[in-house]
């Protein structure tokens, strides 16, 4: 099966939904099917390449940053995607569309099912769920039509919790919907010989609440204990004043964006022994997932998007409540982490990738 795959946050471009839909690509090659992905140029990225058998086509578009792509910059996707595609399928034939996002990816998708007859399957990430994310709230009222079109045209719209897909019936139940998880490669992230490390990664927005961490260590006598923050955003010359501020600045450090595949990133992961999400809300915790594969103790807020990876009270702590992530913070840090096993065996991408399939097949 030849399949059209979209996505304008491609690796190395974007954060948590990326390398997933990388995934999901290597393994559509990997059983035999062949993968043509369509994504945004970025700086002195090639405009082809092939790897790990996907080829992959970067068309010309206004990006200024690797972690973060503004709607206007999305708006220069769709119209060079649409370019592209139009010269292209005069010469190729696509079974089938796999798009991430249902906004903006999602449009492009329509258009070539009304254009070309081709299907098209859809995998929501949260972002593009109308009303998921305040950083687009002036956008969401114009889109409403636009997105329930593409939602009701499509074959079926997956995302990656039960949460994310009651999201989206809340708003339309005109469509097919189904959950099919993130996966991970349980052999990627391993644990490594522990050190006195709390690791957080995460895009730094106000709703990734590490300003909220940042405030639970206010104070706190860490001791031997160091914390790294992986991930960068708008929000970093905030946290990184909290934190001199706070008297964080020999304890935290603010290592920027980081490549996941990267060893740096498998060593910070390997060796850290606790790993702390204090999100506001999310569709998926991949992070957290890849978190637990390397033997980290989750402590984590306690908000759908983790429920659906862990379901154990104890690795939780109330939403935005700092009292609460500093008590079990402290407990931690004082009494260890000794004796918790959480099975995410699951989540593991041979399981996932057979209901993908499945899926396009039908």
């Amino acid at each position: 099966m030849k399949i059209l795959y979209l996505n304008y946050e491609f690796p190395p471009l974007g954060g948590g939904a990326s390398p997933v839909s990388y995934e999901i690509a290597k393994g559509y090659v990997k059983r035999g099917h062949e993968v043509d992905v369509v994504t945004m140029s970025y700086r002195d990225l090639p405009e082809f390449e092939r790897v790990d058998g996907i080829n992959i086509y970067r068309v010309k578009s206004l990006r200024s940053k690797k972690e973060i792509c503004h709607p206007w910059e999305q708006l220069t996707y769709i119209i060079s995607a649409k370019k592209f595609l139009s010269d292209r399928l005069k010469q190729v034939a696509y079974a089938v569309i796999h798009a991430h996002f249902i906004i903006p990816t999602g449009a492009i998708a329509l258009w070539l099912k009304k254009r070309f007859n081709i299907p098209y399957v859809i995998t929501a990430h949260g972002s593009d769920v109308l009303g998921y994310n305040k950083r687009f709230a002036l956008l969401y009222p114009f889109l409403k039509r636009p997105w329930e079109n593409i939602i009701k045209n499509a074959k079926c719209v997956t995302a990656p919790s039960d949460f994310l897909i009651r999201k989206i019936r809340e708003i339309t139940d005109q469509g097919t919907f189904e959950t099919i998880a993130n996966g991970l490669d349980l052999t990627t992230f391993q644990p490594m010989k522990k050190e006195d490390k709390i690791l957080v990664v995460a895009r730094l927005f106000p709703n990734k609440g590490v300003q909220d961490i940042l405030d639970a260590l206010k104070g706190m006598n860490l001791g031997k204990w160091s914390v790294d923050i992986v991930g960068d955003g708008p929000h970093r010359d905030v946290l990184e004043s909290m934190a001199r501020e706070y008297g964080l600045a020999g304890k935290v450090r603010f290592r920027g964006w980081m490549d996941n595949a990267s060893n740096e990133m498998k060593e910070l992961y390997g060796k850290a022994h606790i790993f702390i999400s204090a999100s506001y809300f999310e569709s998926f915790g991949l992070t957290v997932l890849e978190a637990v594969s390397a033997g980290c103790y989750p402590l984590i807020s306690d908000i759908d998007g983790h429920r659906f990876i862990i379901d154990d009270d104890r690795y939780f702590f109330r939403k935005k409540n700092i009292e609460d992530l500093r008590e079990k913070l402290k407990t931690l840090i004082t009494k260890g982490t000794d004796g918790f096993s959480v099975n995410i065996e699951r989540f593991d991408w041979d399981n996932v990738m057979h209901n993908y399939i499945s899926l396009l097949e039908s």
